[in-house]
């Protein structure tokens, strides 16, 4: 049995790829997902690539760079769909798959050579059939670790597969630039290339106490491991939901106290709602706000107790709005996060309080809104005026 036993694969150009497959007439072509003047590029196929556009670019910008290029609206229902489909043939080959986002997941294949053969013969079974099954592309790294087997996959895309034996991770890890490191973000780049390091070489060879010096006892000692391709970190399955969010960036910059707060009011409706279809309660409530100039702050605070009710996270959320005393600042997005999540939580008794209240009405909406669709029933601050909603 080959050493190299975990995959990492990883869908190409997962959102495009989809709208090509729904589409045959896009092939060929182009094709961004990201519309709207303020809005970012959420995707683009290798086609679109070519003339320099990214994923996180304001589309403005790619519209200037690829005038031709087809843009398409982000329909995260259906990208949901096809990824589930995905995971599910994923999981027709080993149970221990670990999803790290809609579009890549990790496999441990080490217990199920007998069955299925070496982990190359299994990761190309597994490209064959999401080829066959949903008409999409994927790539895979092959590797002893999750660090080596992601670092595989990047450099065999579009639609490639390359394997890295335990005699070869250094002779692959060392040439890459320091940027290619998990974990290694501009900043820390920034850093690193402060301290003459170029190369996960360079890294490798820096005294381990010095770069713990450098960046922080954590991440100092992380990456000293990893440039030496040390990652002993399992495959877990189902990894549970680490944080459940939601965001809105504006058609215009909005400097309303009153209109911000309704929007904040919209975000912790729909992540509460999310919450609780995931049976879920969120001890930390974050709030994320962008200015104008793209300048960014965020705000958490974790409670004593548990919640996941519309109402109680709103006022929370408002709290921390509130507090950043900000009134008439243009601000270009929102968001709300609920965090340090678990599936259970204590309710505290009141003395006085009503038999029933936000939880028995969140449940109401929530059979509500799973009978008649989503919007059926809203807070009243939520529904437009009548003549300014869409028709």
């Amino acid at each position: 049995m080959s050493s190299a036993s975990i995959l990492h694969v990883d869908m190409d150009a997962f959102f495009a790829s989809v709208a090509e497959r729904d589409n045959p007439e896009l092939k060929g072509k182009a094709v961004v997902i990201g519309m709207g003047a303020r809005g970012v590029v959420s995707a683009a196929n290798y086609e679109a690539r070519k003339f320099g556009i990214h994923s996180a670019m304001p589309v403005g910008r790619a519209r200037r760079l690829a005038p031709h290029a087809i843009f398409l609206p982000v329909d995260m229902p259906r990208y949901q769909e096809v990824s589930s489909h995905v995971m599910e043939i994923f999981e027709s080959f080993t149970p221990w798959v670990e999803p790290i986002s809609l579009d890549e997941a990790f496999l441990d294949v080490s217990g199920v050579g007998r069955l299925l053969g070496s982990p190359r013969e299994i990761a190309i079974a597994i490209r064959a059939k999401v080829l066959a099954q949903e008409g999409i592309t994927c790539s895979v790294g092959i590797a002893p670790s999750k660090f080596i087997a992601k670092l595989a996959s990047e450099h065999c895309k579009p639609d490639g597969m390359l394997e890295i034996e335990a005699e070869h991770i250094l002779s692959f890890l060392h040439p890459l630039p320091i940027r290619a490191m998990w974990g290694v973000g501009p900043k820390t780049a920034q850093t690193l290339e402060r301290l003459g390091l170029r190369t996960i070489a360079d890294i490798a060879n820096l005294p381990r106490s010095t770069l713990i010096r450098a960046l922080g006892e954590a991440n100092g000692a992380s990456l000293y491991e990893l440039a030496w391709g040390r990652d002993y970190r399992d495959v877990t399955a189902h990894d549970p939901t680490k944080s459940i969010s939601a965001a809105e960036t504006f058609a215009q910059d909005l400097d309303d106290p009153v209109e911000i707060l309704t929007e904040f009011l919209r975000l912790s409706e729909r992540a509460s709602a999310r919450l609780r279809d995931s049976d879920l309660f969120a001890k930390t409530i974050s709030i994320k706000v962008r200015f104008a100039d793209f300048s960014t702050i965020n705000r958490s605070k974790t409670l004593p107790l548990a919640l996941d009710g519309t109402q109680e996270i709103f006022e929370v959320v408002r709290a921390l709005y509130e507090a950043l005393h900000i009134e008439r600042a243009r601000l270009r997005l929102v968001g709300v996060s609920l965090e340090n999540l678990m599936s259970g939580a204590p309710e505290q008794m009141v003395l006085g309080a009503r038999e029933s209240g936000w939880r028995q009405a969140d449940s109401a909406i929530d059979r509500a809104r799973a009978r008649f669709g989503a919007g059926s029933v809203r807070p009243a601050r939520l529904i437009e005026p009548t003549g300014q909603g869409d028709e």
